[in-house]
């Protein structure tokens, strides 16, 4: 039986929404090489909106707030978010300008990508009237870093009403560290290199030292390496035949995202800061672990909802 709405956890996604050109290819073409592509798939990417759609299609209440415009090509990318379940908040509805996009190369027998994007250098969003009943209406609050300042001020009111906050760090980013103030848990991949690390120990260390009660560091098909109050350790990811990587960090948070608010349900907004154990957040990693890998078996990012 499907959940009601009551029943389902409400997630609010703060951060970037691209349009993703995804080819699959036999390889990253050399300059003035041309080829074709086996495969093809364009969707609404970014982080923040692929975890808003995990979410979503885990079966929980997803809202995106992001800046997409009104260009027809944003259009379509929010007619897909749509078509997933995620209600968007814009916040550059006025905008004519095209969104950003990702042109991305997936290499057929690796599963590796290529990415080149313009990401959210284009847009400086101020946060909106009713951010606080947007924060007041949610179960959990995750931030992937971008559109720093909309961030900050979600990030400040959600912590303030007790809400879990989870954080994504795909790459530093200026403005990083004072976000870190608000956030409850921190999973971040091994890109993300704070000043000073150079190992997923110093990087947990540094979230520690910066107020981050709980926090991990995904390493691919490697074991999430993860820390807590009490200790930590360190979690398998299951092994898969890698059709494509692409997005599956973002899958990964959105579906972390899912068990910690449906482990907070009964105690709303307190799951992560008072009442999360070591037991739980390990359960938590090795459920987002599991669909994670799910995803990557499959080609481009919506496949493997088709699947199951």
């Amino acid at each position: 039986m499907e959940p009601t709405t009551k029943e389902r956890p409400a997630g609010l996604f703060v951060g970037l929404s691209t349009l993703d050109v995804i080819q699959l290819v036999d390889h990253v073409p050399a300059s003035d090489e041309k080829l074709t592509a086996r495969e093809q798939v364009v969707a609404a990417g970014g982080p923040a909106a692929n975890a808003a759609a995990a979410f979503s299609h885990l079966g929980g209440t997803a809202r995106l707030l992001t800046a997409i415009g009104s260009h027809p090509l944003g259009l379509g990318v929010t007619a897909d978010l749509d078509r997933l379940g995620v209600a968007v908040s814009d916040l550059a509805t006025g905008s004519i300008e095209p969104p950003a996009v990702s042109s991305i190369l997936v290499t057929a027998s690796s599963g590796e990508r290529a990415v080149a994007s313009t990401n959210a250098t284009g847009h400086r969003l101020a946060p909106p009237d009713d951010l606080d009943m947007l924060v007041a209406a949610c179960d959990i609050a995750e931030f992937d870093g971008h559109h720093m300042e909309l961030a900050m001020a979600a990030a400040r009111l959600a912590h303030g009403l007790g809400r879990p906050t989870v954080f994504d760090g795909g790459s530093w980013k200026d403005g990083t560290q004072n976000l870190l103030a608000f956030i409850d848990v921190a999973v971040c991949s091994a890109d993300f290199r704070p000043p000073g690390a150079s190992t997923p120990a110093d990087t947990l260390q540094f979230l520690r030292e910066h107020g981050v009660v709980w926090s991990a560091v995904s390493r691919g098909e490697r074991p999430i390496v993860w820390a807590g109050p009490d200790g930590g350790g360190t979690v398998d990811v299951p092994a898969v035949r890698v059709a494509d990587t692409l997005g599956a960090g973002d899958v990964l948070h959105g579906a972390l995202a899912h068990h910690l608010a449906g482990q907070g349900k009964a105690v709303r907004g307190q799951a992560v800061r008072g009442h999360l154990t070591s037991e739980g957040f390990v359960q938590a990693l090795r459920g987002a672990a599991a669909v994670a890998s799910r995803a990557c078996a499959s080609f481009g990012t919506r496949a493997w909802m088709q699947a199951g």
